[in-house]
């Protein structure tokens, strides 16, 4: 089968290996689309992320969806020809984070798709546990089901965020999560600030319904918050990118009681924060990591019409140009990119 790998920092090509079989409970998925993640490209550029460095060759892609071909002796849940998307993560089950409500996306032992050392989906064929893979309705494309896992980033993120009918938020970029989770608060009844420095990204925000856009390069957020939506700040500063200046401002744009949800990764950055102000203000300062039991609502959310994860879509390109694919994924402009892997695309 064609599997395209990472074979040095920046070089990524197309080999052939042999196709997998899948053991009693788990399915053989013919990979149609994949997104390219920011994780993706940290390690195309520098062969590792988040302090997780790859072994060459490696395997990129955990943004997937496809059709099923095959099944174990033991499944049940699914059948071939069904078209599914895949939940990247396989969790260990045993642990107290996977037995409890705290939730099994904290899983220490997570083996994650595309994370050294797992092989992600930038392949012909990928046997997975039929338990993380979700049959897809008909009105929602392969390129949608691919997408459902931003989107699951994205509802964790809200749901940490508390966000909520009513609710003044700022998102912090307008990468493709910073999109989504503007379409998620808006859906859950927000009022959205967004912020980024390419205009194309804040006229596709407002595109989508976003109420306020800010070009940080040409105006003060904290000043626009203040003058347009309410002069003690907002509810809940969800920071979706990952920038120094904008993990800086987040204590200046959310009022007091507020909360901060991080879930861009920084390169290298210290919480902009003092013990002392965070005591006095009493806002929330929190993580959102990944996110569990999100694909079915996810799904559901897509066949209603609540969220368009097409919009965030700048191009699709064939498997045999996925280094052009990444790199043009680099671009600014860029908010996703998809590589279309299989021949029998819808």
């Amino acid at each position: 089968m064609r599997t395209c790998v990472l074979s040095d920092v920046g070089e990524l090509s197309v080999i052939e290996r042999e196709q997998p079989n899948p053991e009693p409970d788990e399915v053989l998925v013919r990979i149609d689309r994949v997104g390219i993640c920011g994780s993706d490209l940290h390690y195309y550029q520098h062969g590792e992320n988040s302090g997780n460095r790859v072994d060459f060759p490696h395997v990129l892609g955990h943004e997937s969806a496809g059709t099923v071909v095959d099944v174990g002796s033991d499944v049940t849940s699914v059948s071939a020809s069904d078209r599914v998307a895949i939940e990247p993560g396989i969790p260990c089950g045993e642990c107290s984070y996977c037995t409890t409500e705290q939730g099994y996306h904290l899983c220490e032992e997570m083996e994650y798709m595309s994370s050294p050392p797992v092989d992600g989906a930038l392949t012909e064929y990928v046997a997975w546990p039929a338990e993380l893979v979700y049959p897809l309705p008909d009105a929602v494309s392969l390129r949608e089901g691919a997408l459902v896992e931003p989107l699951s980033v994205a509802m964790h993120a809200c749901e940490r965020g508390d966000v909520a009918e009513g609710d003044t938020v700022l998102v912090t970029g307008g990468g493709p999560i910073g999109q989504l989770v503007s379409e998620v608060a808006l859906a859950r009844g927000a009022e959205v600030v967004l912020t980024d420095v390419v205009a194309g990204k804040l006229d596709l925000a407002e595109q989508q319904g976003v109420d306020h856009t800010v070009d940080v390069t040409s105006a003060d957020p904290v000043s626009v918050i203040h003058e347009q939506v309410d002069s003690d700040g907002v509810d809940t500063v969800i920071e979706s990118s990952g920038a120094d200046s904008a993990i800086e401002l987040t204590t200046d744009a959310v009022k007091r009681g507020g909360t901060i949800v991080f879930v861009g990764i920084p390169i290298d950055a210290d919480l902009p924060t003092d013990v002392v102000g965070l005591i006095g203000d009493e806002y929330d300062l929190k993580g959102s990591f990944r996110f569990s039991d999100t694909y079915t609502d996810a799904i559901a959310g897509i066949q209603a019409g609540r969220f368009d994860v097409d919009s965030i879509v700048s191009f699709e390109q064939a498997f045999e140009e996925t280094q052009a694919a990444f790199d043009r994924a680099l671009e600014p402009e860029s908010v996703k990119g998809v590589v279309r892997v299989s021949d029998h695309s819808e």
